[in-house]
């Protein structure tokens, strides 16, 4: 290969096909595959694939739906179903369009070490991840849910690279920032021209040449560069440029800021949602009453963070949190609701827990009830975890596929991580190990139970689904910020009202379990865990008032 002025590397091979392989070769002898490999011929260290990116042939065309109607379902194409396969989560579209989902999120597919792994470790962000299937099987997934009216996003890790397999530094360690660490390994330097190329082209790549809808960017909040603009601004901006059609990039961000996804007369500029912790974070101190680690700072007063959570979006704007006395967030009551994705279950807060535990291994059946109730008949774009439509009783675990050295250092590090909880057996011998292949296999989901005992649970959800699409999806488009309103927060219940274009959505839900009176609504009640005039622990109330209240 030939280096050019700019330090690119370069060679021409006339008359190559697809499928053909090929490797990179360092000046050591060393070979290594190509960091934007589109395929792999096997793991991470081997030969990198010619792949024609036209060869699949597209028969569906992208969904009419807009972000008002969204209804997210996260998946893992591994644990999803039995086969763990792109073809295999294809067959199950059709229950997921039928429950009420409209938008499909899978967990990373781009390659990374071993078989088995949630996708945030990858070290090939071009490359699908083979033990799932082919990039054109990953094609025929999204052609699929597209023929179903669903949108697919993509979720996308672009803060840090896995340990095992990432060769960049062998031969490019300009491409890491050495000023910086992130929590998983070498920080990146993205204010170099072609390090930010290499991700923003990335997004293109997935929203291109697989038609997906959008994108989920994994913690941002480590991805900082100090270019104006900065690679987040500058990657939002570029995807909506070139693609002529509607797109939706949505971040996980731990700081409760605003800034990327302000609206410009009601329109989206940037980034159209954010993963709302805050919420996720009291509904699960109220219903466990666990307050351990970052839940630490919604020990006093969940009720309260809830209700302004539910109203104007992040419980913590600017104010301190309890567990370190550091200020967190940014006002972000003049949001529209769905700049918020909301959920009580997703495959952080059940994975990163010691043994996976799903909520209803926490909480009774009647606070999981009410949080669901709560979930999807609020105006914030609700996310449901693979399973918890039908009650799933398997955990889900953290599994990787690690060998050696780094298989130890990663099981040490988990039982280090939860050696300060008092759940945990300070000496982790029940802890399941995330390498050994049993601990994924626990962590898939069990649909014959949809055929049994979650049959109920699927149905509540699919009517909540149906109440919402009725009541609440036409009164989305054209709410602006400053919608919601805490009418009352104590100990035990909240009040929450919502001013939509269209009506006053009303919630009240008494969020214990000890009976007591609701407060008053005005509307007409759509939903009720039992009868109004009936105080009842755990109980919630949703109504709908025609037209403006104020």
């Amino acid at each position: 290969m030939q280096r050019d002025a700019d330090g690119w590397f370069t060679l021409s091979v006339p008359d190559l096909t697809a499928g053909a392989e090929y490797l990179f070769v360092l000046p050591d002898g060393t070979t290594v595959p190509d960091p934007a490999a589109r395929q792999q011929s096997g793991d991470v260290h081997g030969p990198s694939l010619i792949v024609d990116p036209n060869a699949y042939h597209w028969r569906q065309a992208f969904p009419d739906r807009t972000w008002e109607e969204a209804v997210i379902y996260e998946l893992h194409i591994g644990a999803f179903t039995p086969e763990g396969t792109f073809e295999a989560a294809r067959e199950r579209l059709g229950d997921l369009a039928a429950l009420g989902v409209t938008v499909i999120e899978l967990m990373p597919v781009a390659q990374f070490a071993g078989d088995r792994g949630w996708g945030y470790d990858g070290v090939l962000p071009y490359a699908v991840h083979p033990a799932y299937g082919t990039p054109d099987d990953l094609r025929a997934l999204v052609d699929a849910a597209h023929g179903l009216g669903l949108l697919v996003l993509l979720d996308v890790v672009y803060n840090h690279f896995g340990p095992e397999g990432n060769y960049l530094n062998r031969y490019a360690p300009d491409f890491f920032d050495d000023e910086r660490q992130t929590p998983w390994g070498a920080a990146i330097a993205y204010h170099r021209p072609p390090v930010r190329n290499f991700f923003i082209g990335n997004a293109l790549y997935w929203l291109r040449d697989f038609r997906f809808d959008g994108l989920r960017l994994d913690a941002i909040d480590q991805v900082r560069d100090r270019s104006e603009p900065e690679i987040l601004v500058e990657l939002a901006q570029t995807v909506r440029t070139q693609l002529d059609r509607p797109l939706h990039l949505t971040t996980e961000d731990n700081r409760n800021i605003v800034r990327l996804h302000e609206r410009r007369d009601g329109r989206v500029v940037l980034y159209t949602s954010e993963w709302n912790d805050d919420f996720h974070n009291a509904a699960h101190v109220i219903t466990t009453g666990e307050v351990e680690g970052y839940y630490a700072d919604f020990a006093k007063d969940p009720h309260a963070l809830l209700a302004r959570a539910l109203a104007e979006g992040f419980a913590y704007q600017g104010q301190a949190t309890a567990k370190d006395g550091i200020a967190r967030g940014a006002p972000s009551d003049a949001q529209p609701p769905v700049a918020f994705i909301d959920f009580v279950q997703n495959h952080d807060q059940t994975g990163n827990r010691a043994f996976g535990e799903r909520l209803n291994a926490l909480a009774p059946d009647a606070a999981v009830r009410a949080l669901r109730a709560i979930l999807l008949l609020s105006p914030h774009v609700p996310l449901i975890f693979m399973g918890e439509e039908y009650g799933e009783r398997q955990p889900f675990l953290f599994f990787t596929d690690f060998e050696g050295d780094l298989a130890d250092a990663v099981r040490e590090g988990r039982r280090r991580e939860f050696a300060g909880f008092a759940s945990f057996d300070a000496d982790g011998a029940d802890l399941p190990d995330p390498n050994a292949l049993r601990t994924f296999e626990m962590s898939k989901l069990n649909w014959a139970r949809l055929a049994g005992e979650g049959a109920d649970i699927w149905h509540e959800t699919q009517a909540l689904l149906s109440l919402r699409k009725q009541h609440v999806v036409p009164w989305l488009a054209g709410t602006a910020g400053g919608a919601g309103k805490v009418v009352q927060a104590d100990q035990s219940s909240v009040a929450v009202d919502w001013q939509l274009a269209g009506g006053l959505l009303e919630l009240r839900a008494n969020l214990s379990a000890t009976p007591k009176s609701l407060a008053p609504v005005q509307g007409e009640v759509i939903y009720s865990t039992s009868p109004v005039e009936t105080p009842e622990a755990w109980q919630v109330v949703v109504s709908v008032f025609q037209g403006d209240s104020r």
